[in-house]
């Protein structure tokens, strides 16, 4: 389950929990940026997404109508087709391809954002070791 204390701010990040429950990062909203950021901190490494991808994502879901695996990967590997992580990078997504914006870090979309839209209560996240899915949750 994630964990946050936050409000998604620079200054009050959200602190949460991967699927699997075996990393711990934060996240928090950069409206100023143009384009508009959701920002990860994890350690010391920045990943930086669209903003947008949090009510894409949910829409997305909602039309898919069921669980999808997470499918986290490195922006060098290719995702799994079905997953997350390969509409986060797919031509056919609102954003017309990756919605990660640090050349280098496009990747793990599947591994951080489902988490969020699980704090935020637009999702149902699976929480075992491996092999995680989501899915729009009931009614939001």
């Amino acid at each position: 389950m994630t964990t946050t204390t936050g409000t998604g701010t620079r200054e009050n990040p959200w602190r949460l929990k991967t699927a699997s429950g075996t990393s711990e990062y934060e996240m928090y909203r950069d409206e100023a940026a143009d384009p508009p950021l959701l920002v990860c901190q994890v350690g010391t490494t920045k990943l930086t997404y669209h903003l947008r991808c949090i009510e894409d994502l949910h829409a997305m879901l909602v039309a898919h109508g069921d669980w999808m695996p997470l499918g986290s990967a490195d922006e060098q590997k290719p995702a799994a087709d079905g997953t997350v992580e390969a509409w986060a990078r797919s031509a056919d997504n609102p954003v017309g391809g990756w919605y990660g914006l640090r050349k280098g870090y496009r990747g793990r979309f599947g591994m951080y954002v489902p988490p969020l839209m699980e704090e935020l209560g637009l999702a149902e996240v699976t929480h075992d070791p491996r092999n995680n899915s989501m899915r729009a949750r009931p009614g939001a």
